[in-house]
């Protein structure tokens, strides 16, 4: 009989174990990627269906939105430009109870691209990737924002400075906290 550990480990080995990771566990790549870069003040918290990915010590929300150019499914096709889900949501949920409450729930997003398609792509790689960090009030009103969209409001920046641009958003989040009534 299989142990947990061994189910833990073979089950980690399908979803993580090759270069290209399909979409629906991408993201949690992405974020542990970040974790890495980010440091101790900011908390992974995206399980359990919370509303944005992670949470500075002092309540500062942050939000991962990652596409990537390498599918893990042959395209014949041309592939579509890439583009994040921004809405705005409903309302989130605080441990098991749902609070009803329009609008977007991070104050700071990190939009992270992948833009290999050739046989070196690996989205474990973290400096494969170019990241965008933006204000939540830098956004578009809109649902959606394509990439060439992100790239006209933010630097990219590479996996070694995303931890000080992170940290600049922030800072200027918690400035324009403290002017606003």
């Amino acid at each position: 009989m299989a142990t947990p550990e061994e189910i833990s480990a073979r089950a980690a080995q399908i979803a993580f174990g090759e270069p290209v990771i399909q979409n629906d566990f991408r993201g949690l790549i992405v974020e542990v990627i970040v974790e890495a870069a980010l440091g101790g003040d900011w908390k992974l918290c995206s399980a359990n269906w919370l509303s944005w990915d992670f949470q500075h010590i002092d309540g500062t929300r942050l939000e991962i939105k990652q596409s990537a150019a390498q599918q893990t499914w042959p395209d014949a096709r041309r592939p579509s430009p890439p583009a994040f889900d921004i809405k705005p949501r409903k309302g989130h949920y605080e441990g098991a109870e749902w609070v009803p409450e329009f609008g977007r729930k991070a104050h700071i997003y990190i939009f992270g691209y992948h833009p290999y398609k050739n046989p070196h792509a690996d989205h474990r790689d973290p400096t494969q990737w170019e990241y965008y960090v933006l204000q939540t009030t830098c956004l578009p009103s809109t649902g959606r924002i394509g990439l060439s969209e992100v790239r006209k409001r933010s630097q990219r920046v590479d996996w070694l400075n995303l931890s000080a641009a992170v940290e600049a958003a922030h800072l200027a989040h918690k400035i324009a906290t403290i002017k606003s009534p």
